[in-house]
């Protein structure tokens, strides 16, 4: 008997992620699938209870609300700095994302929402925040974790 998706389980998948227009954000098609270590966090929280109990060969369609996937918008998280603020950056421009360190030294995404002269306003927001997610998952196969893998957090 295969083994089903639970605490500790490394689950390799195919999968495709698009937004409520049908818009694929991602997609592991052509590539490996994905592999993580279930109940450690690496995939969002609606997406991880989806797969509870799923085994080996199995499809899925799972909607993911904005609530356990990548949060809701902040309005706090769009600001609007002094242009200065993208020193050695020769042009700003509506759109651009630059990866900046956040407050708690994290990796954040920043895009640019609009530039009024030396006015930039940006979006500190993960970029799926709000965002409903539509996923198509392909289970290609479930396994225990050892516990090297469990310590660290992830799949090897």
């Amino acid at each position: 008997m295969s083994l089903l998706i639970g605490e500790n389980s490394v689950v390799s998948m195919h999968y495709k992620l698009t937004d409520n227009d049908g818009k694929v954000v991602d997609s592991s098609e052509g590539s490996k699938p994905l592999v993580y270590l279930h109940g450690a966090g690496n995939i969002v929280p609606g997406l991880e209870k989806a797969l509870v109990g799923k085994g080996e060969g199995d499809s899925l369609k799972v909607r993911v609300e904005p609530a356990e996937g990548y949060g809701e918008t902040n309005p706090d998280g769009i600001k609007t700095i002094e242009r200065a603020a993208f020193e050695g950056v020769e042009s700003v421009e509506e759109g651009m994302t630059f990866e900046a360190k956040a407050p708690d030294g994290t990796p954040q995404s920043i895009v640019v929402k609009k530039v009024d002269g030396d006015q930039v306003t940006i979006d500190t927001n993960h970029p799926l925040a709000g965002v409903v997610l539509n996923f198509d998952i392909q289970i290609i196969s479930v396994r225990e974790s050892t516990e090297e893998e469990r310590t660290h957090g992830h799949a090897h």
